[in-house]
């Protein structure tokens, strides 16, 4: 899985080409109008191609000040003809909770929930993202993961821009900044992110709100080579609320 990351399902191999190392060169800074240009082609390029079919499990961590609360995850990746599948589980105390996000291209995503408990089942088809209803500023699970977060909404927003092609984590990137158009109040208005160029993978994000102080920051880690394999593993992955100092760590099981 070498896909883009910020999706639970396509965490695993997004990143795995970080341990290779490249030598630093200097930031390119591009022009209003090639950046404009050039951000459109690159978030073109991350909704028409479609990750690998996969499953991953792991444990979320949210941490809101003292309280701390362990949830087993399940992250799971369907391809069709004609779009592709996120699918994420949760076993909640009350029960298990899925959420499932149907990627069209450059089409709005789709979201569909469903709570199963031992004495019922709850299924909302929630509808689709960047739209009046705000579904995409929901959390999922009690976490600060947003369903807009794991939908990767902010590609959907109209104004993208490539600031610049630098290196990050040892890694050739180029640095999009997404502006939300409307944002509703408390939500994100700005994200930037550094994509990896080999990989499509997301090797850090920032969300700002209207008045541009960072709300949430976004970073992977914990990478290890599998002995079985010889592949590069996802450890973990963590958002953090910049202005509450909550945040929630997926711990992904891999292998030894």
């Amino acid at each position: 899985m070498m896909k883009r990351l910020f999706r639970f399902s396509l965490l695993l191999s997004a990143l795995f080409a970080v341990a290779a190392m490249e030598p630093p060169s200097q930031p390119i800074t591009l022009p209003p109008a090639q950046a404009a240009k050039e951000g459109r082609a690159l978030v073109d390029e991350l909704l028409s191609d479609p990750p690998d079919a996969g499953i991953s499990t792991g444990v979320l961590e949210i941490r809101h000040g003292k309280s701390y609360t362990e949830i087993p995850v399940k992250f799971q990746t369907v391809v069709t003809p004609t779009n592709w599948l996120s699918i994420y589980e949760a076993k909640e105390p009350a029960g298990t909770r899925t959420l499932t996000i149907t990627h069209n291209g450059n089409q709005p995503n789709e979201y569909h929930m469903t709570v199963k408990t031992k004495d019922s089942l709850a299924d909302v088809k929630l509808g689709a993202g960047s739209t009046t209803n705000n579904i995409e500023w929901l959390p999922f699970a009690g976490s600060d993961f947003l369903l807009g977060d794991l939908g990767l909404e902010f590609l959907h927003w109209p104004d993208q821009k490539l600031l610049q092609k630098e290196m990050k984590r040892g890694r050739s990137c180029r640095v999009l900044e997404s502006t939300n158009p409307n944002p509703a109040k408390g939500a994100y208005a700005k994200v930037k992110c550094w994509v990896d160029n080999e990989s499509h993978g997301i090797l850090l994000a920032q969300a700002f709100d209207a008045k541009g102080k960072e709300l949430k920051e976004f970073a992977p880690g914990d990478f290890s080579k599998s002995k079985a394999t010889g592949q590069w593993q996802l450890g973990k992955m963590q958002i953090t609320d910049v202005q509450t100092d909550f945040s929630t760590t997926v711990r992904f099981e891999v292998d030894k």
